[in-house]
């Protein structure tokens, strides 16, 4: 199992994305309609960006969220 945190694994997976997909940080940033200094928090796992913010940022990348439970039937709504 991995010593990342969320934050860390979540900052690697948006700075991924983001090279990826040919994007500057600025220009991610335009896409989101947030500031540059948004886009440097969420890659370097500052955990103050507030969840609207990230759900932005991964709305511009195509980044679908997918919430799994260990509880029976919470994966259903």
């Amino acid at each position: 199992m991995s010593d990342e945190t969320f934050y860390q694994q979540l900052a690697r997976f948006i700075l991924n994305h983001r090279k990826i997909s040919g994007l500057s940080q600025l220009q991610l940033a335009e896409l989101a309609g947030v500031g540059k200094t948004v886009i440097y928090d969420l890659e370097h796992a500052k955990p103050s960006v507030q969840l609207d913010t990230v759900v932005k940022v991964l709305h511009a990348l195509n980044i679908k969220i997918q919430l799994h439970s260990p509880i029976e039937g919470f994966d259903d709504v």
